[in-house]
């Protein structure tokens, strides 16, 4: 597989501007996806957060298997952050997600009052990596688009203050990776959800490795929702039957299996696929 370790030099700096910034906060909201909840948290915020309320939002929980997604809530709770999970396009679980951010913002708001200041917001810091939905969710949170929103990664490049309501005050931050994936996984599942930019993906390779994936968790559920139930399920003749299928053709009539995996990814990046969680709870592999 190609070596999908980036930091553009963005990144470095905003690493760097996180550091300082996230002393002027109160708390930290991480956004990640529902289906890897741990490929999809910056292992650095955790150092970074050190003594700040924390609530994790497991973004596009549409997508995700609903099970799981509830055993996950269960398992940050239990290490200590307030969690809830949410469609940050429709809205869907808002509620959940606010009450997550008042509970977090409780004992801050009581030191405040004995200390007789009132009314002073929360100051919260958003984080999350490329492609989390992270500008949506802070455009769904205010009700109104104070945020650019983009699917794809590097759409927040600056940080900006934004006033939400009252009684909280946001910090965007960019979407940051981090220097050095421990692991292929970590970097094959980013990649499924549409972390790195396109360029630096070799396709075929990576729809392989997610056919792998998927045969194993959700078995025929590709087949299904490309109408290619009966075919030979092994890859080449997967991406093969799908591009003859749509009509992707190279001059001379051959199949563009390189379209066709182009097509599958978009598709998982898009939750079309179905909803699926590629990273379980009970699942050792994801944990040291």
């Amino acid at each position: 597989m190609a070596d999908l370790h980036w930091y553009p030099g963005h990144m470095t700096r905003a690493t760097r501007e996180m550091k300082e910034d996230i002393k002027l906060t109160d708390m930290v909201i991480e956004i990640i996806d529902a289906r890897i909840p741990v490929s999809s948290r910056n292992p650095d915020i955790d150092s970074m957060a050190q003594n700040k309320s924390r609530v994790v939002v497991l973004n596009k929980e549409d997508f995700a298997d609903p099970k799981a997604t509830e055993e996950w809530i269960s398992y940050f709770e239990e290490k200590g952050f307030i969690a809830a999970a949410m469609n940050a396009k429709t809205g869907n679980g808002m509620k959940a997600v606010k009450d997550a951010i008042a509970r977090a913002s409780a004992a801050k708001i009581e030191r405040d009052r004995k200390r007789g200041i009132l009314n002073r917001p929360v100051r919260a810091m958003i984080c999350g990596i490329p492609n989390v939905g992270k500008s949506t969710f802070i455009n769904a949170f205010a009700g109104r688009a104070v945020a650019k929103t983009g699917n794809k990664p590097g759409v927040t490049r600056g940080k900006q203050w934004i006033r939400l309501n009252k009684q909280v005050e946001l910090l965007d931050t960019p979407g940051i990776l981090w220097p050095k994936f421990d692991d292929k996984l970590t970097a094959l599942h980013l990649a499924f959800i549409g972390s790195f930019k396109d360029e630096i993906v070799e396709k075929v390779e990576v729809v392989t490795e997610l056919k792998e994936e998927m045969d194993k968790s959700y078995p025929g559920i590709l087949e299904k929702y490309y109408g290619l139930e009966g075919e030979n399920t092994e890859i080449s003749s997967f991406l093969t039957a799908l591009a003859n299928k749509r009509g992707f053709l190279l001059k001379g009539g051959e199949p563009d299996i390189t379209k066709a995996a182009s097509l599958v990814l978009d598709d998982m990046k898009n939750g079309r696929t179905g909803r699926i969680t590629l990273e379980k709870v009970n699942d050792g592999k994801f944990f040291k």
